[in-house]
């Protein structure tokens, strides 16, 4: 299903809009509207994602672990591969 909705752009915005569908990356106004509203999402779905595991990683509380021994951990994991 589609819902027609109507936005009001600047000019510049106008012309814009137009040389992107000039270099042939959208054939028409509505696609390249269409196309910034998933990158959007999907930017704000990573963003959210990323923030959950910021979060659980607070949660998680304080390593017994030194820096100096997650680094050599680290290293020696990356040394694997």
């Amino acid at each position: 299903m589609t819902t027609r909705k109507t936005i009001t752009v600047t000019e510049q915005q106008v012309e814009w809009i137009k040389a992107q569908i000039g270099a042939g990356g959208y054939t028409n106004d509505s696609e390249y509207i269409r196309d910034l509203i998933r990158r959007d999402q999907q930017r704000h779905t990573k963003i959210a994602a990323m923030q959950a595991l910021v979060d659980d990683g607070f949660a998680s509380g304080i390593s017994p672990r030194s820096v100096e021994q997650i680094f050599d951990e680290a290293i020696g994991r990356a040394g694997e591969h």
